[in-house]
């Protein structure tokens, strides 16, 4: 399998996926719904909080939109595996692995719609947010759409791996909403964790998305020195390195 021949198959199948979302741009909005929901709805009750330093004053929704967005790579790009699990039921992903194209280019298409999606329903959710009272930093925001990226990346990828495995709808949303439900609580989501007891700070320590959701929030408040920025930049690094070798290693091994 030649490098370019990859490329190529990637290209293609992306092209196929991009066109496939633009005829149905609904499912785009629908996955703004929720995200929606929560800066319209929840967002609000936070302004009252008052003397919390984890809460600069006049900065609610600058801290509160970072951990947003990382809930919609969660629950985006991380739910991403059904759409694999309905062409495993069809029969096309078999069609796809008996034409003379690499294996590797049907996850690898596919993780690189998703997060492009991600990214745009990312900028959709700034722009809504700004007359709400979001304040961004120019180069904070640069950085921080290559992070929310590279966890995309992951999440999809481990999607995938688990939908290839699994093989079932069914199976794939309970084991999902099992894990997703802890990685959004311990993960300083909703509220910065240190408002949280200390075993529970020392357990959220173990979470990779605490560290991302870290990142993301020193970024937009413009606190581009912190060590959070690169520590989450390294815990989405791993996990997309960990999740594309899993994933691409499942599909490998897929018999079908």
């Amino acid at each position: 399998m030649s490098r370019m021949q990859l490329l190529s198959s990637v290209a293609n199948l992306w092209l196929r996926h991009i066109r496939q979302t633009w005829r149905q741009p609904i499912w785009v909005i629908f996955g703004l719904f929720q995200p929606l929901c929560y800066l319209l709805l929840f967002a609000p009750l936070l302004q009252n909080l008052k003397g919390i330093p984890a809460i600069p004053a006049g900065k609610t929704i600058t801290i509160y939109v970072p951990g947003l967005l990382v809930m919609m790579a969660l629950f985006g790009a991380g739910y991403a595996g059904f759409g694999l699990v309905a062409e495993l039921q069809s029969g096309f992903v078999e069609r796809l692995l008996v034409a003379p194209i690499p294996r590797a280019a049907l996850p690898l298409s596919r993780i690189l719609q998703d997060s492009l999606t991600l990214l745009i329903q990312v900028l959709l959710i700034c722009l809504i947010a700004l007359p709400l009272g979001l304040q961004i930093s120019p180069g904070g925001f640069l950085l921080a759409l290559p992070l929310l990226t590279l966890l995309g990346l992951g999440l999809a990828a481990c999607s995938y791996a688990l939908a290839l495995l699994l093989r079932s709808a069914e199976a794939l949303s309970s084991l999902l909403n099992m894990v997703s439900l802890p990685l959004l609580l311990l993960s300083g989501i909703m509220l910065p964790l240190t408002l949280a007891p200390s075993p529970l700070q020392a357990i959220a320590r173990f979470n990779p998305l605490t560290y991302i959701v870290d990142g993301e929030r020193a970024l937009f408040l413009g606190r581009l020195g912190e060590a959070a920025i690169w520590q989450g930049y390294l815990c989405a690094s791993l996990l997309a390195f960990l999740a594309l070798g899993w994933c691409l290693r499942s599909l490998k091994r897929a018999v079908l």
